[in-house]
């Protein structure tokens, strides 16, 4: 089943519903991502002028997710990086999911990027398994290759083009 979300850009009046929320996930992001987690950590965030950074809300209006595109670069590479991740308590029910739909669609449509990369840890079996399902085909491994939590962490690589992209995302 997908799951109906509501996407919206993050600006400054959702600091601080997200700081709350990323305070309640600590131990679900853990080794994984490090989202901003204090007042300068997130007006960085926020003004990251290569960056789409996007609220990902559930049918009763929760703050369920955030979703990245990263490093965009036009000209003639137009390409960029997906990062994402869950929030408490909203892990595991789809949200993620339909919302990736979403910002794939409007990457490729709406951006005209042709290329999204995502880059995740191979012990992150949640996050390996929803990629592969969004069709993101698996490009390498790259040892090291993100500082996360003071420690440089592995990432399996994986990469989507424009026309390997069926525009699978639905009303939601």
């Amino acid at each position: 089943m997908l799951r109906k979300v509501f996407l919206e850009p993050l600006r400054p009046e959702h600091e601080t519903e997200l700081l709350a929320a990323v305070e309640r996930s600590r131990t679900l992001h853990a080794a994984w991502v490090q989202p901003p987690s204090s007042h300068e950590a997130f007006a960085d965030y926020i003004a990251a002028r290569s960056s789409l950074r996007t609220a990902v809300r559930t049918e009763a209006g929760d703050l369920a997710a955030v979703i990245n595109v990263n490093e965009i670069v036009l000209g003639t590479f137009r390409s960029a990086y997906l990062g994402f991740y869950a929030l408490v308590p909203h892990e595991g029910h789809g949200y993620v999911r339909a919302g990736l739909l979403r910002i794939i669609d409007a990457a490729f449509a709406g951006e005209g990027l042709h290329r999204l990369e995502a880059n995740v840890q191979p012990t992150n079996e949640r996050s390996l398994r929803l990629v592969r399902s969004l069709g993101l085909r698996e490009e390498g491994f790259s040892p090291r290759y993100l500082n996360i939590a003071g420690a440089w962490r592995d990432h399996v690589r994986f990469a989507i083009t424009v026309e390997e992209w069926p525009g699978r995302a639905r009303d939601g």
